[in-house]
């Protein structure tokens, strides 16, 4: 009972035990009772609807109008009214078991939004919208999840969320309610399936690992085969590189050095013996 009932509810108890009261003191007596009861009818016809609220009023049982927020009248005893909260609500989805349509067994649990756009409709329409809306979540979510894989449901959450909530939009507009976002907060899955991900995804970078070594290999080799022509065309490269390489060798004391001298500079000396 809210406080515009209750207060209508003490007027008529004060004209009621009033009323046996002022009889002896005659008809100006009698003015204090219904004094009480005009205050309890205008109490009991005056609904004030707050801001974030709508009112759904019914006269003798039938819908007759929406009532706005401000001071509102009714008939007392032949309208009351409903009221319905249009703010942004949310319905937390809990852990719901699904199958995957590759055979994995997940544990998912989400989050609804929705808000009351039509408040006739929310009345009129269903009995608990909130419940309502949340049994249907729950239901919609399974659905989906059985129509993709484990990877898909793990890459584009976004996405299969979203298809839910197009799913339950659609149906919550017959109950005058709209359903903005909906968010899948955890997706639990079994323990054996984490680890056969983890060996998935350590098999996965050892391949790039390789395929990247092996395309830096493959640059090596040309950088050397274009290096060693560059060489060959030009003798007195390979004797830079000759002393470049000694003096590499020579720059750590400890190091062993082999002079390994090309045949082309033995030549003038093969020759000089030749002619002796």
């Amino acid at each position: 009972m809210d406080g515009k009932s209750a207060l209508a509810g003490f007027l008529l108890f004060c004209f009621i035990i009033s009323l046996p009261l002022s009889v002896p003191l005659g008809p100006i007596g009698l003015i204090i009772p219904f004094f009480f009861l005009i205050l309890a009818i205008i109490a009991a016809s005056i609904v004030i609807i707050n801001q974030y609220e709508r009112g759904v009023k019914f006269r003798l049982g039938k819908f007759v109008g929406t009532l706005n927020p401000g001071v509102n009248f009714v008939i007392p005893f032949l309208e009351w009214v409903r009221k319905v909260d249009i703010r942004v609500k949310t319905i937390d989805i809990p852990g719901q078991q699904a199958i995957t349509k590759d055979n994995v067994s997940v544990r998912i649990d989400g989050v609804v939004y929705y808000k009351v756009i039509d408040p006739a409709k929310a009345i009129l329409n269903v009995k608990d919208v909130e419940y309502a809306i949340a049994r249907y979540a729950q239901t919609v979510l399974r659905d989906i999840v059985g129509k993709v894989e484990l990877d898909e449901l793990l890459s584009e959450r976004e996405k299969i969320a979203e298809d839910i909530r197009q799913m339950v939009d659609k149906l919550a507009d017959e109950w005058g309610v709209d359903v903005p976002m909906v968010k899948l907060q955890d997706v639990a899955i079994p323990e054996s399936m984490k680890r056969a991900m983890a060996r998935q995804a350590e098999a996965e970078r050892e391949r790039r690992a390789v395929i990247i070594k092996s395309e830096g290999e493959v640059k090596a080799a040309e950088n050397f085969a274009k290096a060693s022509e560059i060489i060959a065309k030009n003798p007195a490269a390979l004797h830079l590189r000759t002393l470049q390489t000694l003096v590499d060798i020579s720059s750590d004391p400890s190091n062993k050095i082999l002079i390994f001298v090309p045949f082309e500079t033995l030549k003038p000396l093969i020759e000089l013996i030749k002619k002796e």
